[in-house]
C-alpha cells in the first residue's frame, strides 16, 4: 500500500528542494563575481638560496579589505548556507517517499537520479565547509545539479508504488546504494576535471574574469583524483554486487546485458583515469580527459542505456 500523504509530500519536496538550489546557485554566482580566491603565492628562489628551484609559500595572499571582497565572501557563506538547507529539504524528498511506499526510495530511475543529485550535494557541500576556496565552484556544480532536478522532475518522474517482484531483495539495498554513492562522487570528480582544464590553460591567470577566480588549477585537480580514488572502490563494490544479484535473480554472473557491459566500461575508464593521473606523460590535462570521459559514460548508461536499449534491466530503470 501507499500513503498518498506522504507522496505527495515527496512531491512536494523535491519542488521546495529545486527552489533552494537555485537560490544557492545565484548566491554562488555573486560568490564568484565579488569574492575573493585564496590561493598560495609561488616564488622563484634564488640560485644562491635553493638552486633556482621554483617553491611554493604555504602562506595565503593577504586579504583584499575592500567591501565587495567582504560582500562575495557574504554570499558564498549565504550559498553553502541554502545549498544546506535544499540538501535536508532533497533528503526528506526520498526519505518520505521510502515511508509511503513501505520500501527503500531507489526503485526507478526518478528515485535512482533524485539520490545520485544528492549524494553529490552532500559531497560537494562537505568539501567546501572544510575547504572554503571551493566554494568558488558552487556555480559550477549547483548549477548541473539544478538542472539535472528539473529534467528529473519532468522526464522521469513516476508515481510512488510498490518496486516490482524482481526487486524486492536486500541487493536493491547493497548494489544500488553503492551505484548510487559511486555515481554522486564521480559527478563531483567529473566537475572538477571539466573546470581544471579550463583552469590549466594557458594565460588563464591573466586578466579578471570568471576563470581567474577558480581555485587553482592544482587544487582542482587534487579535488578530481581524491574523489574519483574515494569512489572508485565503491563503483567497483557496484559492479560486483550487481553481478552477485544476476547469479541469484537470472542464473549467471554475467551476460553482457547493456546495462552489465556499460558499467564495466565507466569501470575501466576510471581504472585508466587513476593509472594515467600517476604515469609520465599522462599527468595532467590527458588524465582530466579520461576523467571527463568517464563522467560522459556514467551519464550515457543512466540515460540511453536505461530509456532507449534494450536488456534485463529494462524493467527497472535502475542501475
Amino acid at each position: 500500500m501507499t500513503d498518498p500523504a506522504l507522496a505527495e509530500l515527496s512531491d512536494s519536496l523535491f519542488s521546495v528542494s529545486v527552489a533552494l538550489y537555485s537560490v544557492a546557485l545565484v548566491a554562488f554566482c555573486a560568490q564568484l563575481a565579488f569574492g575573493r580566491r585564496t590561493e598560495r603565492a609561488r616564488e622563484l628562489v634564488g640560485a644562491a638560496s635553493s638552486g633556482g628551484v621554483l617553491v611554493e609559500d604555504a602562506r595565503p595572499t593577504a586579504p583584499q579589505r575592500t567591501g565587495g571582497t567582504e560582500r562575495g565572501n557574504r554570499w558564498g557563506a549565504v550559498a553553502i548556507g541554502v545549498t544546506a538547507l535544499g540538501a535536508l529539504a532533497h533528503t526528506g524528498v526520498l526519505v518520505t517517499r521510502g515511508m509511503a511506499t513501505d520500501r527503500l526510495p531507489w526503485g526507478n530511475m526518478y528515485e535512482f537520479s533524485t539520490a545520485v543529485v544528492l549524494v553529490a550535494v552532500v559531497a560537494y557541500t562537505g568539501l567546501a565547509l572544510r575547504t572554503p576556496n571551493l566554494r568558488h565552484i558552487g556555480v559550477f556544480v549547483l548549477g548541473p545539479v539544478v538542472l539535472s532536478l528539473v529534467a528529473i522532475g519532468l522526464g522521469l518522474y513516476t508515481e510512488a508504488a510498490p518496486v516490482v517482484a524482481a526487486l524486492r531483495s536486500y541487493w536493491l539495498a547493497i548494489h544500488v546504494t553503492a551505484a548510487i554513492l559511486g555515481f554522486g562522487i564521480f559527478m563531483v570528480s567529473g566537475i572538477a576535471s571539466v573546470l581544471y582544464l579550463v583552469r590549466s590553460r594557458p594565460g588563464a591567470d591573466s586578466g579578471a574574469g570568471f576563470v581567474a577566480r577558480l581555485p587553482a588549477a592544482e587544487v582542482l585537480d587534487r579535488l578530481a583524483h581524491r574523489t574519483a580514488v574515494f569512489g572508485f572502490p565503491i563503483w567497483t563494490f557496484a559492479v560486483i554486487a550487481g553481478a552477485v544479484w544476476a547469479e541469484a535473480a537470472w542464473g549467471r554472473f554475467w551476460g553482457w546485458d547493456p546495462k552489465e557491459t556499460w558499467s564495466f566500461v565507466a569501470w575501466v575508464v576510471y581504472a585508466a583515469y587513476l593509472h594515467a593521473r600517476t604515469t609520465a606523460g599522462w599527468r595532467g590535462r590527458p588524465a582530466a580527459w579520461v576523467n571527463v570521459v568517464g563522467l560522459a559514460v556514467m551519464i550515457f548508461n543512466l540515460t540511453f542505456v536505461n530509456l532507449v536499449s534494450t536488456g534485463l534491466h529494462s524493467y527497472a530503470g535502475v542501475d
